[in-house]
């Protein structure tokens, strides 16, 4: 099954404006931060996960969604947003604390919610899986035929919350898929070092549900694979869960020292970046030309320009605000 033309460029420019988003989080967030790094320097304060090299996961799934499709998160959630129409002005406005953002700057980059495209995000390891499982439980519950998607990294795959929600979400099938971003490193610890089994498609035979695994970072294989999930969700056949085998190029935080890693580690892994790889194939099929791709990455471009510069813009909230908007006694 190939990918559609108009699927594909999508997929295309959205990987390069989740890219172009996160490198340029790099510089901002590093503003005010050195020599000596403080985290809580700078106009972006706080810890940041950046998600550069994968792009793939984020677009090969969410190429099948709708507005009415519920996303959840984990702490490294910017290209999940970005793929699911998150508000890139308000999202960029939250992360940098200002009072135009998702949440009025409260949130901060591990806490982003867009109701308007059913998106939200927790620092908490595996937390958004119970909760795609209950939007999924809503919605069969409403007669409705949209589905849940609960993104995690390998490590989540540990994790009580996780194998909880796979039996419920099996036991009552509910249109739910759970995606595995399988990176190679639970922060620092190697995969081979924290989990029993070698990849955890396998696991899904516990719960008696379909479980597939694709490999080399690879859009248009996960395009494929997630197409007969949602399918299957949408049509009442239950949970599936994946595992996609996917590339960070950036530490687990800024300002990791990446010791745990080789230092020509990730050098090898930008050599297949599936971003140019997908470029080169649709230039190769005919798809786009060289011009039509450079509009692709000038639009792109343009607007996570725009979203940075609406962010810098907003006002900080007044000091009066701190209170308003969280729960008290």
């Amino acid at each position: 099954m190939a990918v559609p033309a108009d699927k594909l460029k999508w997929m295309y420019e959205t990987m390069i404006k989740i890219r172009h988003y996160e490198e340029a989080m790099v510089d901002a967030y590093g503003e005010g931060k050195y020599p000596v790094f403080n985290i809580g320097a700078g106009p972006v304060p706080g810890e940041m996960h950046l998600a550069a090299g994968q792009e793939p996961v984020a677009v090969g799934v969410c190429a099948h969604l709708r507005p009415d499709d519920t996303v959840t998160a984990p702490h490294r959630p910017h290209h999940h947003a970005i793929a699911k129409g998150v508000n890139l002005q308000r999202m960029t406005a939250e992360i940098f604390g200002k009072v135009d953002g998702l949440g009025k700057g409260k949130g901060g980059h591990m806490h982003l919610f867009d109701p308007e495209v059913k998106f939200s995000c927790g620092g908490i390891v595996a937390a958004g899986v119970p909760h795609a499982v209950g939007a999924a439980l809503a919605s069969t519950m409403q007669g409705r035929d949209s589905v849940a998607v609960a993104f995690i990294g390998e490590g989540a795959a540990n994790a009580g919350a996780f194998h909880e929600s796979l039996n419920l979400a099996a036991l009552w099938k509910l249109p739910v898929i759970v995606v595995i971003e399988d990176n190679a490193y639970g922060i620092s610890v190697p995969k081979p070092a924290s989990t029993a089994v070698p990849t955890n498609e396998v696991r899904a035979s516990a719960y008696g549900i379909p479980g597939v695994r694709v490999a080399g970072n690879d859009p248009v294989a996960l395009y494929q694979v997630a197409q007969e999930a949602v399918d299957r969700a949408r049509r009442g056949g239950g949970p599936t869960l994946i595992e996609v085998e996917t590339d960070r190029y950036l530490g687990h935080f800024q300002g990791d020292p990446e010791v745990y890693r080789d230092k020509d580690e990730v050098v090898h892994l930008r050599q297949r970046d599936a971003i140019q790889a997908v470029r080169q194939q649709m230039v190769a099929d005919g798809m786009a030309t060289e011009e039509e791709l450079q509009a692709m990455e000038q639009r792109a471009y343009q607007v996570v320009e725009e979203a940075y510069a609406f962010a810098r813009q907003s006002p900080n909230p007044a000091g009066e605000s701190a209170l308003a908007d969280v729960f008290a006694l």
